[in-house]
């Protein structure tokens, strides 16, 4: 299942294939000291060129793909 992303650089929609997707997690401690975390969508272009997009949790869980 291809994953559409934003290409910034290109101002366009592109679409990845699940063998170039990665899935990663980013945690930050809040200054209450709880912990957030987003979870992230990481695909690499033609070119070489990483793009992240967020996605939610269930989201996240329904790629099995390798993560970072």
């Amino acid at each position: 299942m291809a994953v559409s992303f934003y290409d910034v650089k290109n101002k366009a929609s592109v679409e990845v294939a699940d063998d170039k997707l990665r899935k990663t997690k980013y945690e930050r401690t809040t200054k209450s000291g709880s912990v957030q975390v987003r979870y992230a969508l990481r695909g690499t272009l033609a070119d070489g060129r990483n793009v992240t997009k967020f996605v939610s949790k269930e989201t996240w869980d329904q790629h099995s793909v390798p993560m970072e």
